[in-house]
């Protein structure tokens, strides 16, 4: 009797944990198509030729770098041709152990610029600071190695603009990207961080730091992750962006108000997802201090980066986003729930918790007790089918939607022939890759449970989108 029990309320409380995740990514679907045609129509007039207007904001570009060698020189040319009124580059290499450094000397002609600078953020002990001889707006620093977090600190404390945008060192933006992201800035005066879209840049061409030729990759990994990217940003960040809810800025594109970030404690050393952690510490500080802000999502400012092509990197990746997240959560976690704490506190909070945090637990347990279940003839047929539908068939819907929203916007890749294999991915993803997804998540939370030290691992970089 028991038996019967346990199933039937396992079965419920899987099939419930599938309906809610699907009605929320629903109702961030909808806030996301409503406030794309809203932003698009405000945005019609930016086709016009225009020139700068002299009142962007001056911005330093933080980049930071760990064995970059193959993508270093590549991501600052890009950099270099950006369409922006004033800006600075501050590269930093973190005690990397390739050729990084020296790639950078050859290729932008350093050399040894000692500088005084406020150190308003500890860090890592810098080793050396360069000018560049060929371009009067780069700067690199030469650091001992201390985490991505450190290197941006150290950036920040040697930053001399107001903004800071960081991205990472295997990145490319596009010309118009910070322009784009900083307008959230000069819109509204409140603006303490705004954020754009990330796409993936494996099967693209970049020739002299330019995106000449966008295109689809050949691995079957990387083209799931791109159908990953749509849901993620088109949605998931479009959707809570208008609530003024959004919990994650990536850190390989986010443009962030120095003074704001100087305040709340710059980026936190001990955590793996440093990204994530300064945004939701900042919605913490600002709730509840009662000061009013806007953190901004830019739906067209794009950053095309590198994805991993192999299961091993992919899994260390993901892995370290779930850890990520269950620290960014965990040290703030007095802003759920908070009597000040709004829509971020009451709403996004505790769907980030449930569904992300917790979520690969319950969707792990979900599978393998559909499988069991069936094997040992514990549930008939007609309840096996439609917790599987429940279960795919809802994962499908969110993500063919999430490109056909992409088609319906942006349409950034033209190919009649790119898009039916995008429609083919976003099907054929749900039966094996997304539950891969979980229990690599699961592992991270586990390793979070467990207090296992968290390392970033190796990431591989092929850099073959990258014209030698």
């Amino acid at each position: 009797m028991w038996i019967d029990t346990l199933i039937s309320l396992s079965e419920w409380l899987f099939l419930l944990y599938f309906l809610g995740l699907t009605a929320g990514y629903l109702m961030l679907d909808v806030i996301a198509i409503v406030h794309l045609r809203q932003y698009l129509q405000e945005r019609v007039l930016e086709s016009l030729p225009r020139s700068y207007t002299g009142f962007e904001p001056q911005i330093s570009i933080l980049v930071p770098a760990y064995n970059e060698a193959a993508t270093i020189a590549g991501s600052i040319r890009s950099l270099l041709q950006l369409s922006y009124s004033e800006y600075e580059i501050v590269v930093i290499n973190d005690g990397s152990k390739d050729a990084t450094i020296d790639v950078l000397r050859q290729e932008f002609e350093l050399f040894p610029f000692p500088e005084a600078y406020n150190t308003q953020l500890s860090t890592a002990e810098i080793r050396a600071i360069y000018h560049s001889a060929l371009h009067a707006n780069l700067r690199v620093i030469d650091k001992e190695n201390g985490g991505k977090a450190d290197s941006l600190n150290a950036g920040i404390n040697l930053s001399l603009y107001p903004l800071f945008c960081c991205i990472d060192a295997d990145s490319i933006l596009q010309p118009d990207s910070l322009r784009r992201a900083v307008q959230p800035f000069l819109d509204d005066h409140r603006t303490v961080a705004s954020g754009g879209t990330v796409r993936i840049a494996n099967g693209c061409r970049v020739e002299n730091g330019f995106l000449t030729k966008i295109g689809l990759p050949t691995n079957l990994l990387a083209l799931f992750q791109i159908v990953e990217y749509l849901r993620a940003f088109l949605f998931g960040r479009l959707g809570w962006s208008p609530m003024n809810a959004m919990l994650i800025i990536s850190g390989a594109f986010g443009i962030f108000r120095k003074e704001a970030v100087v305040t709340v404690g710059g980026y936190r050393s001990d955590t793996i997802g440093e990204d994530m952690e300064l945004v939701v510490r900042l919605h913490r500080h600002f709730r509840l201090s009662e000061k009013p802000y806007r953190i901004t999502f830019v739906p067209d400012s794009v950053c095309w980066t590198e994805a991993p092509e192999d299961l091993r990197t992919l899994k260390n990746q993901r892995v370290r986003w779930q850890r990520g997240l269950c620290e960014s959560l965990t040290n703030n976690l007095d802003l759920m729930f908070h009597p000040k704490g709004g829509t971020i506190g009451w709403l996004a909070f505790p769907f980030m918790a449930v569904f992300e945090w917790i979520g690969p637990a319950i969707e792990v347990f979900g599978y393998c007790f559909l499988i069991l279940s069936f094997v040992l003839g514990f549930v008939s047929v007609q309840t096996w089918l439609i917790l599987l539908i429940a279960a795919i068939g809802l994962g499908v819907l969110l993500s063919v939607s999430a490109l056909l929203l992409e088609e319906m916007s942006f349409h950034v890749y033209p190919a009649q022939r790119d898009v039916m294999k995008l429609l083919l991915a976003a099907v054929v993803e749900n039966f094996g890759f997304r539950q891969l997804n979980s229990v690599w998540k699961l592992i991270g939370l586990y390793r979070w449970v467990s207090g296992k030290k968290a390392t970033w691992g190796a990431m591989t970089r092929t850099a073959s989108w990258q014209a030698r």
